[in-house]
């Protein structure tokens, strides 16, 4: 195999090494420039939300109208969101998500289903960052469903769950807030 090389006045220059360290710069920048898109749209969830939304507590059950509130604090690489959601103007229930960023993975945990602490694990897609969830023990007849946390315009974002049935087979909405910036 014969080096690349170019002539010059005193020799030869192998370019191997000089491809190699551009091309480590160029993935360099390409690696920062992406954490700053990501942190820029962690950043983007910061501060206080409220609106509707409706909960399901089974897949079979009907939907719950609930009003909730979240607070939303970030850094570079982490998302915390810490709600109430109310129905029926007496049905307080708490509802908490907190992921990391690790390699353009999120992993983190929610709150809110009567079970316990759940995992999740996803990535980010365009405006939505999409997270399976492992709960701490059944819901809905196994242990899985796909949370969607995704800002639908600057001032609004969008949490869901959606989970299959059971008894259908068929993918069905048992979460979702619809949350405006106060």
């Amino acid at each position: 195999m014969q080096q690349s090389t170019k002539p010059t006045p005193t020799g030869t220059v192998n370019l191997k090494p000089i491809v190699a360290v551009i091309a480590f710069a160029f993935m360099l920048e390409l690696s920062f420039s992406s954490l700053a898109d990501e942190a820029s749209y962690l950043e983007s969830f910061k501060g206080d939300w409220q609106g509707k939304g409706i909960v399901r507590v089974k897949t079979s059950f009907p939907e719950v109208a609930v009003d909730c509130r979240f607070e939303s604090a970030t850094t570079n690489t982490s998302l915390k969101l810490d709600g109430i959601c109310r129905a029926l103007v007496v049905i307080m229930k708490a509802v908490s998500a907190e992921l990391v960023l690790n390699d353009g993975q999120y992993t983190g945990s929610y709150i809110g289903a009567r079970t316990g602490p759940a995992a999740l694990e996803g990535q980010r897609v365009g405006d939505a960052i999409g997270l399976n969830i492992t709960w701490a023990g059944e819901v809905n007849g196994d242990r899985s469903a796909i949370m969607r946390i995704a800002k639908t315009n600057p001032d609004q974002m969008m949490l869901s769950i959606i989970d299959i049935d059971p008894e259908t087979g068929h993918w069905v909405t048992t979460s979702r807030f619809e949350l405006n910036r106060n």
